[in-house]
């Protein structure tokens, strides 16, 4: 509704150049539904038009501007101060832009990616944002070492468990097998979890959130001495994202493979063993000099991340 003729009198709508071809992703929004949005790399160009369309026509709109935002990164201007007389588009390229984190939706911090159109005016501007989602890929060396670990209560239990890798794709199988060498308690149950660590603020503010994203039942029933069990956790049925660490010094995701035993007297006896989760992109098409500008090394783990244009093949 127009007050004293200070209402909105134009309607603004931002349109990728790319829409039709451009990939979605799901992304989980903060009140935990899913939606589709367009997906974007590190390094590359998001380009399009902002259509603005005067609900009068014949009827002028003074403005002290129009610009377009990629937040947090570049703002560029559309219109120098003046007027529309008639519904008018506007081209704009954010070329190469740097989105060197991905976007991410947790239970104490959002980050997010949106562009925003904004027509200023004296005493109500016109906006509209659009929301997109980044991926970061990463690529790591052959060497990736096993997880070697043991629980023990001295003279009542001994067991062993070793994980084949300590780093997986999203779409990875974590495969294990776990060796009893001493039961003397009668175990009942066993299984293994997957937590989320959400770690925000820094020094005395420092706060931790966790989540239990998976759990998968290794047995159910008492083991015997000699005993070994398989493990094959398929990773892809799981609400997962990259491990972050220390993002823009901000937060930090972490993830962690806990082993739970429980016993006829419900004592709970666990090991918990930190994991790096990572995004893969498994054929790169494309690694143009766009692929270069936004490579970033995860702390201590020897990953590279595929800034850019990387395609994946099938994901």
């Amino acid at each position: 509704m127009s007050f004293f003729g200070f209402g909105q009198t134009a309607e603004i709508d931002i349109v990728l150049n790319d829409a039709e071809t451009r990939k979605k992703a799901e992304h989980k929004t903060e009140d935990g539904k899913k939606d589709k949005y367009f997906l974007f790399y590190d390094g590359e160009t998001v380009s399009g038009k902002v259509n603005v369309t005067l609900k009068t026509p014949g009827k002028r709109l003074e403005h002290y501007g129009i610009k377009i935002e990629f937040v947090g990164q570049i703002v560029k201007d559309l219109a120098r101060p003046g007027e529309l007389s008639q519904s008018q588009t506007f081209d704009f390229e954010f070329t190469h832009v740097e989105k060197p984190y991905e976007s991410y939706t947790g239970q104490n911090v959002k980050l997010r990616y949106f562009l925003r159109a904004t027509i200023s005016r004296r005493l109500n501007d016109i906006s509209k944002e659009m929301d997109i989602v980044v991926q970061t890929l990463c690529t790591y060396p052959e060497l990736n070492s096993s997880i070697k670990m043991e629980v023990g209560i001295e003279d009542c239990l001994h067991i062993e468990f070793e994980y084949n890798k300590s780093k997986y794709h999203l779409r990875d199988v974590i495969v294990g097998k776990i060796y009893f060498l001493l039961v003397r308690i009668k175990i009942k149950h066993m299984e293994i979890d997957i937590i989320k660590r959400e770690t925000t603020g820094t020094g005395p503010s420092v706060y931790h959130e966790n989540d239990t994203v998976a759990k998968y039942e290794i047995m159910d029933g008492a083991p015997v001495r000699g005993e070994s069990i398989p493990i094959r956790l398929f990773l892809a049925g799981y609400e997962l994202t990259p491990t972050m660490r220390d993002i823009n010094k901000k937060f930090s995701v972490r993830y962690y493979l806990n082993l739970v035993l429980i016993d006829e007297e419900e004592r709970r006896y666990f090991k918990q063993q930190e994991i790096t989760l990572w995004r893969k992109g498994d054929i790169v098409r494309s690694m143009s000099q766009q692929a270069t500008i936004g490579a970033q090394r995860y702390e201590g783990s020897n990953s590279e991340c595929v800034s850019a244009q990387a395609k994946e093949e099938s994901n």
